[in-house]
């Protein structure tokens, strides 16, 4: 854990690195899928997801979540001029359930050549085991590294050897905690409850979906393993090993097929390999829905959320989790996807059960007492997410659902013209 028992350190917790990576569907004017080639394959800051017409954007390294959110928008505007300008012109669908699908060959795989034709290869393996349609749900990751004079201060004081085995460490402390306590940045940020009814019914347009849920992605209905992973978080070795006996044993075919909320990443080359011999970089959150609320799809103050979030985590003394609480934490991810947050629980490593939004309040509660003597601002941001808990009508999910309700496409593809319009003015 960390320690911050002095006001220079206290301030340094509230410095870090931040990685933003958004995936959005390109779309026609009438909200099937575009057909064409990925227009971005000279920009390395927008790639290809699974689709060849899901855009990623992959922000540089950012210093603050304002920093993080506007490189965001940046490149949001980069791509909508571009498409803008296409013929016929091209629209990016704002939400992260997919609009309007004919059928399973309406979806294109992204289409890689020469040294990186492996990927479309793993693609196609990924269609056949989850199914296209699953790999339409579009979100956002969040990456995040603490302040690096923190960690080496904090190194040098924990009497530790060795700089890389430290951080490791915290990280893998870190990742433990946010098993228990990931929920939370998936009930605060869902926004997707709405789908149209060809994703579940092939040549049924225009009928709104609802399934009492507020993030599909996130929900039971999203791609996750056949299994519950268990991780070893004792080491960085044991936590690469507990990863590969999966692709060992056949249920992975590789470690990226591993769909967990929560990621430890090296520095560079993204592989097990790299993670075990150079350590721990930062760690990545998976479970951040499109906002189509913000015209960057991502509200600054939720960035601001995980990262006082895991700021008070690492400063936590540590909790163990045992398998049992592991394979707890999958469920507690589900339930925190539904809609009524009243009406659903989870289960906490010491066996009590609470509706989600009573949990939420609860670790809201923890983190406003931590967070006491920091700056207004960070009050006003746990206040923002604690409203989200205590009235309903301010969770991005009903909103969406009150705007976009009795033509969920249609008004979608208003939004997007019209957030195209406003972002190449």
């Amino acid at each position: 854990m960390l320690r911050i028992d002095s006001p220079e350190l206290r301030r340094l917790l509230l410095s870090g690195n931040f990685g933003l990576e958004k995936e959005s569907l390109r779309v026609d004017e009438n909200g099937f899928f575009a057909k064409t080639r990925h227009p971005f394959a000279d920009d390395k800051h927008i790639v290809r997801d699974f689709g060849e017409n899901q855009t990623e954007i992959n922000t540089p390294v950012c210093t603050s979540p304002h920093e993080a959110v506007e490189s965001l928008l940046y490149y949001t505007k980069r791509i909508q001029k571009v498409l803008s300008e296409m013929t016929p012109r091209e629209y990016l669908w704002p939400f992260s359930n997919p609009p309007y699908i004919r059928n399973e060959h309406d979806i294109p795989i992204a289409q890689f050549t020469g040294e990186q034709e492996e990927k479309t290869s793993y693609r196609k393996y990924l269609a056949h085991r989850y199914g296209r349609y699953k790999m339409t749900l579009s979100g956002i990751h969040v990456n995040y590294s603490f302040n690096a004079e923190l960690l080496q201060r904090d190194f040098i004081r924990s009497g530790k050897d060795n700089f890389v085995d430290y951080k490791n460490m915290l990280y893998l402390d870190l990742a433990r905690r946010m098993v228990v306590y990931g929920w939370i940045v998936i009930s605060a940020t869902a926004a997707s409850p709405l789908m149209d009814s060809s994703y579940v019914e092939k040549d049924r347009f225009d009928r709104d979906i609802f399934q009492g849920l507020a993030s599909v992605r996130c929900s039971e209905l999203r791609y996750w393993n056949a299994f519950a992973p268990i991780l070893d978080y004792s080491n960085i070795h044991n936590y690469v090993e507990s990863i590969r006996a999966y692709v060992k044993d056949g249920l992975l075919k590789a470690p990226t097929e591993l769909y967990y909320p929560i990621r430890l990443k090296p520095a560079g080359a993204n592989n097990l390999d790299s993670l075990e011999k150079n350590g721990v970089d930062h760690i990545e959150l998976r479970m951040v829905d499109l906002n189509p609320l913000s015209l960057a799809g991502l509200d600054e103050r939720d960035v601001a959320f995980v990262q006082l979030l895991m700021g008070w985590l690492a400063v936590s003394p540590n909790q163990p989790v045992s398998e049992k609480d592991q394979v707890q934490a999958v469920m507690n991810f589900k339930n925190a996807a539904h809609y009524d947050l009243k009406t659903v629980s989870l289960v906490t490593p010491d066996g009590e059960f609470y509706s989600i939004a009573q949990a939420a309040r609860n670790v809201i509660g923890f983190m406003k007492d931590f967070y006491r003597n920091y700056p207004s601002e960070v009050q006003s941001v746990l206040d923002f997410e604690d409203e989200k808990f205590i009235d309903a009508d301010k969770r991005y999910a009903w909103r969406i659902r009150r705007e976009y309700s009795g033509g969920f496409v249609k008004k979608g593809m208003e939004l997007a013209k019209k957030q195209q319009e406003e972002l190449i003015r």
